[in-house]
């Protein structure tokens, strides 16, 4: 069995350890559900419809209760807690599930997928779901998928039209070996940096840019030093809602239905947020002065085509094929 190794632990947390993941209160089941995002999130405030439509569903039988803003621990700390059953859930990007689920590598592959209608085709299908099934060998079970759009680049001393502008280019991935070799299939010298370290990082020169969606870009405020944002849109990652497989297996069949319906009307919700959240974005940075560039993506394509055939008869390449077909 596969386990994360606890680190320091937030003073909350020990409660949470003490009290479970879930907990009967009055005739009522409480699930504890933590993330790292703050309340203003898309992510959050369709946490919020998912607790509201639970409760509706089951008549007030079920309750849950949201632990924002990484009162609990960071998201490692957290999937640590699932899975020895102290909390109920939470919300993990898609990249690091990849040290569990090997496929899971096929988020962080650029150009797998042909637009958002396609990107959610796939997550709907029965490939989306066996991605989910997967974390079930570690003590997880894989809810659904929430919206974190495209990754695009942004950067400080120049824009990017083209593979060629980043020659030479410093840019920060996510810490996923995948990303790694996506950003270097692209040209540019792929550098992990902790999300909280960035902004430093970019005013400092240690990194010449980065790569994320455009509400992350927005609320991070990076675009106050990487003022060129090229939507290039290589790579679409989602977040992935997680639960504890021990917690899950303690719920009667009617309450894992009520759960699962109030997690999918959860997804519909946060996509509709997360469409208006992005143009907003968009539309923020561009009256702050920041220079978008929306870049033809066939060049993009053409860089990254060696990497994709370095991946043939592989199960990720075959997971490819398959993807492109659909």
């Amino acid at each position: 069995m596969k386990y994360f190794r606890f680190n320091r632990l937030p003073a909350l947390l020990f409660a949470v350890l003490l009290m479970g993941g879930c907990a009967q209160e009055d005739d009522k089941v409480i699930l504890r559900l933590g993330h790292t995002l703050d309340t203003q999130h898309t992510v959050h405030k369709a946490m919020e419809f998912m607790a509201q439509r639970l409760e509706e569903y089951s008549h007030g039988q079920m309750e849950i209760r949201i632990y924002p803003s990484g009162q609990l621990g960071s998201e490692r700390q957290m999937v640590e807690l699932l899975q020895i059953g102290s909390l109920a859930m939470t919300k993990v990007s898609a990249s690091p599930l990849e040290g569990f689920v090997p496929e899971m590598k096929i988020f962080s592959i650029p150009y797998v997928f042909r637009d958002r209608e396609h990107f959610w085709k796939v997550l709907n299908s029965d490939i989306g779901k066996q991605l989910l099934a997967g974390v079930e060998s570690v003590r997880l079970k894989g809810m659904a998928y929430y919206d974190a759009g495209s990754r695009s680049f942004y950067t400080t001393d120049g824009p990017v039209r083209s593979p060629a502008d980043l020659k030479g280019k410093k840019i920060r991935v996510l810490n996923s070996p995948t990303a790694v070799k996506t950003v270097q299939a692209l040209g540019a010298a792929a550098t992990p940096v902790a999300w909280g370290e960035l902004y430093t990082a970019l005013q400092q020169g240690v990194v010449d840019g980065a790569e994320n969606n455009p509400p992350s870009y927005y609320l991070s405020r990076h675009y106050e030093i990487s003022r060129y944002y090229s939507l290039d849109e290589h790579t679409s990652v989602p977040d992935v809602v997680l639960m504890s497989l021990p917690v899950w297996n303690s719920l009667t069949p009617q309450q894992q239905d009520w759960l699962s319906k109030a997690m999918a009307d959860s997804v519909e919700y946060q996509k509709s947020l997360w469409q208006q959240a992005s143009d907003d974005a968009l539309k923020a940075v561009e009256a702050a002065g920041v220079e978008v560039i929306y870049p033809d993506k066939q060049p993009f394509r053409d860089a990254v085509a060696p990497f994709h055939a370095s991946l043939a008869g592989t199960e990720v390449g075959k997971l490819i094929e398959k993807i492109k077909d659909m």
